[in-house]
Order: structure tokens, then sequence, then C-alpha cells
């Protein structure tokens, strides 16, 4: 399968650079465009009021790469319709550092984002993140980015899972369904995890911001919300909890339906 790999925490990414490692080694064909730095939580947007800069480089990831200077979005449109040779025949999106799980989070995701926009042009997307501890994401971030042999362990465990699921989810998904694969891995993902089928769990996010300084700026504060989901079905997050890979169907040909 010919599938273009995108992500929001920037090209440089130890996660997506498992993912597309586990996806050649299983045979498929990758094609690799991404921020050029990171773009976490900016969802949908696209660069509309600059030019947007693409350059191919070589990472040394046995596939073809470009670093795109703008958002995931951008990447995906870009990488489609300039890029690549043909046609690809999914978008996936990750592995995003962090957990996408949520109403919360999946509307403000840039990782979900970019398979959305895979979506939008006729084709399976699938996004991929992995769940991480809040101390095992600050060291993570402490170390600018490079996991620690624990980590890296289990990110590789996510990505083979992943490079399992995510061809077959994507075969399976019709053409121009404006279907999306939601796919969180727990933290730990061990060998024998168990893939679910959830819904998002229904999060409110109130108080993301901080109150005015003394400069009149306000800064992001995050917080993982409320969670008021009912007990059943099981929600993305509840199937974290007790250690499955979450799957949920985002079926954006389903909103306002009567």
């Amino acid at each position: 399968m010919r599938i273009l790999v995108t992500n929001d925490d920037g090209i440089g990414s130890v996660f997506m650079h498992e993912l597309v490692r586990a996806l050649i080694a299983a045979g498929q064909e990758v094609y690799v465009v991404a921020p050029k730095v990171e773009q976490s939580w900016t969802g949908a947007s696209k660069s509309r009021h600059r030019e947007v800069h693409s350059e191919r480089i070589d990472l040394g990831l046995g596939c073809p790469t470009w670093a795109v200077d703008g958002t995931p979005c951008d990447c995906v449109n870009i990488g489609i319709d300039h890029l690549l040779p043909e046609e690809p025949e999914a978008v996936l999106s990750g592995i995003n550092v962090g957990v996408n799980a949520s109403l919360g989070f999946i509307l403000g995701s840039g990782t979900v984002a970019g398979a959305c926009e895979g979506a939008l042009h006729g084709l399976p997307g699938i996004a991929v993140s992995q769940s991480l501890d809040i101390p095992v994401y600050e060291a993570l971030k402490d170390r600018g980015g490079t996991p620690d042999g624990a980590l890296l362990a289990i990110l590789r465990e996510t990505a083979g899972h992943c490079a399992r699921i995510a061809p077959a989810l994507a075969q399976a998904t019709p053409a121009r369904s404006f279907i999306v694969h939601n796919l969180n891995f727990p933290y730990p993902c061990a060998a024998g995890a168990e893939v679910r089928r959830t819904i998002p769990a229904r999060v409110m996010l109130p108080g993301l911001f901080s109150p005015q300084g003394e400069n009149g700026t306000h800064r992001l504060v995050f917080r993982l919300g409320e969670d008021t989901s009912p007990e059943t079905p099981l929600t993305d997050r509840a199937a974290l909890d007790a250690g499955y890979i979450s799957h949920s169907v985002l079926d954006f040909s389903k909103l306002g339906s009567i």
C-alpha cells in the first residue's frame, strides 16, 4: 500500500521515525511529508496568509521525505498535489507524542487533522497517538524528544502494532467515505495489547489559558479536562486506562444527521 505519513510533532520526531521504519519493514510503500517544526494543537489550520516552503531532505528513513514549514494539513495538501509521484492510497498521521483521546483533544489535534485532510481527499485517514504518563512526557521533553531505552521499546511495540493494524483499516475503508480512524495506544503498550472499538470520551476542557500576566499575555495550560462520559459504551480514555488499544471511527459523513 502507498502511504503518506505526516504528523504534528515535526519532521524530527522519533515517534514518527519509528512508525515509518515499522511500515517499511512490513512491506509498505511510504512517503513522508511532515512539518518542519512542531505544530501540536493547530487543528485543521492551513497557512492562508503566507507562502509555504517545502524541501526534500534525507533523514535516513529509507523513503522519500519532505519537510514543510506549515501545518499538518498543509503537508497533506502539498504532498498529495505536488510532491508524491502518485496519489497515496491512505494518509497516516502520527505517532503523536501523547494521547489524542476524547472530544476535547480530537477536535484540536493537528495529528487527527492531518488524517482528516486525507479523508477530504477521498482517502482513508488514520491518526495514531501514544499515550504517555505526564512524568514520562516531561522527561522526554527535557531530553529534547529523545526517548530513553524503556520508552523506545514501548514505542517500537506501538509502531509494530500500527504497521499491522493501519493498512488493514485503510483497505477496509471505502473511498470517499469521509471516515477517519483514530487509534490511541496505551502506556505501556504490550505486545499482546488488544484492540477495542470505542467512542470519544465526552471531555470538557475549560480553563486552557492562564490569567493575563503583567506583560498582557496569556499562556496555554495543559489539562486533561473533566470526563463527563456515561459508563457505556466504552470510551477511548476508558480503553486506554484498561490497557487496550483504542480504535474510534470518526465518520464525518454523519455530521448533522437527522
